[in-house]
C-alpha cells in the first residue's frame, strides 16, 4: 500500500467517523428548529454559532473560560492526587482499609446536589467547583488505582524480591507499569464527572467569573442562543481536556515502556 492511499484511507475514516455524523446531527438540529420555529425555545445552529463568534470576540468570554478551566481542572488534578494516595494507603494497610473504604464509598453514593450544597455552606463561592470537582474524581481513582495494585501480577513481584531489588525500584518497574492502565482509565473517567460537576456547582453557587455563572444568566434573560453556545463552549473544552489528557497518557505510555 502506498503512502497516498494509505493518506486518503486515513481521510475517509476521519471522514466517516467526524464529518458525516456532525453534519447529520446539525441538519437534524436545524430542522427540529424550524419545525418549532420559536428561536426562544430551540434556536438554530447558525444562530448559536452566531452568538458564540460574538462571546468569542470579547476578552470577558476568554477570562471566564480559563478561569472556570482552571478552577476545575486544579480540583480534578488535587482529587485525582488524594484518590490515588488512598489506594496505595487502603491497599498497603487493613486498618486503613477498614476505616476509609466505607467513607470514600459514601462520597460515591452522595448527589451531587447534596456535596454542591454543603460545600457551600462551608467554602467561599469562588472554591466550591473545584472541591466538588475532586471529590467527584476521588473515588474513582481509589477505585481504580486499589483494583490496579490488587491486579499487579505476583510472579513479578516475587522476582523482584528474587533479585534484591530496592522499593523504590520495585515501584518504578513492576507496581507502576501495572497500576498505569487504571490510573489512565480513571482519569478520563473522572475527567468528565469532575467537568459537568464543577460546571453544575458554578450554576448554584454563582461564582465570578464562571461559565456556570454565564449559563445560568442567559437562562435567566431567555438567552437561548446565549444559553446554548456557553453549552458548546463546555463540551468543547471537556472534549478537548479529554483528549489532551489521552495524549499525554499515550506519551507517558510510550515513555514508561521504553
Amino acid at each position: 500500500m502506498t503512502p497516498s492511499t494509505t493518506s486518503r484511507n486515513q481521510a475517509g475514516r476521519i471522514l466517516q467517523k467526524t464529518v458525516f455524523p456532525l453534519v447529520v446531527w446539525l441538519g437534524v438540529w436545524q430542522l427540529a428548529s424550524l419545525w418549532v420555529g420559536k428561536e426562544l425555545l430551540l434556536p438554530g445552529p447558525l444562530a448559536v454559532a452566531e452568538r458564540l463568534v460574538t462571546l468569542a470576540g470579547t476578552g470577558e468570554f476568554w477570562r471566564t473560560a480559563l478561569v472556570s478551566l482552571g478552577r476545575i481542572f486544579g480540583g480534578f488534578f488535587a482529587g485525582a492526587l488524594l484518590g490515588s494516595a488512598l489506594a496505595v494507603l487502603t491497599s498497603a494497610s487493613p486498618w486503613a482499609e477498614c476505616l476509609l473504604a466505607p467513607a470514600v464509598k459514601l462520597a460515591r453514593a452522595v448527589p451531587v446536589a447534596s456535596f454542591i450544597v454543603l460545600v457551600l455552606l462551608w467554602a467561599p463561592g469562588g472554591w466550591v467547583p473545584g472541591i466538588i470537582s475532586g471529590l467527584m474524581v476521588l473515588p474513582v481513582l481509589w477505585a481504580n488505582v486499589s483494583k490496579g495494585i490488587a491486579q499487579t501480577d505476583r510472579l513479578l513481584l516475587e522476582a523482584a524480591r528474587v533479585y534484591r531489588f530496592g522499593r523504590w525500584k520495585t515501584v518504578a518497574l513492576v507496581c507502576l507499569p501495572s497500576v498505569f492502565p487504571y490510573v489512565s482509565s480513571g482519569c478520563s473517567t473522572g475527567l468528565g464527572l469532575a467537568w459537568k460537576a464543577g460546571i453544575a456547582a458554578e450554576v448554584l453557587c454563582q461564582p465570578r467569573p464562571a461559565i456556570g455563572s454565564q449559563v445560568y444568566a442567559a437562562k435567566l434573560t431567555l438567552d437561548t442562543p446565549g444559553l446554548f453556545a456557553w453549552t458548546a463552549v463546555v463540551v468543547f473544552l471537556s472534549l478537548a481536556l479529554d483528549q489532551l489528557l489521552s495524549l499525554l497518557f499515550r506519551r507517558a505510555g510510550r515513555g514508561a515502556n521504553l
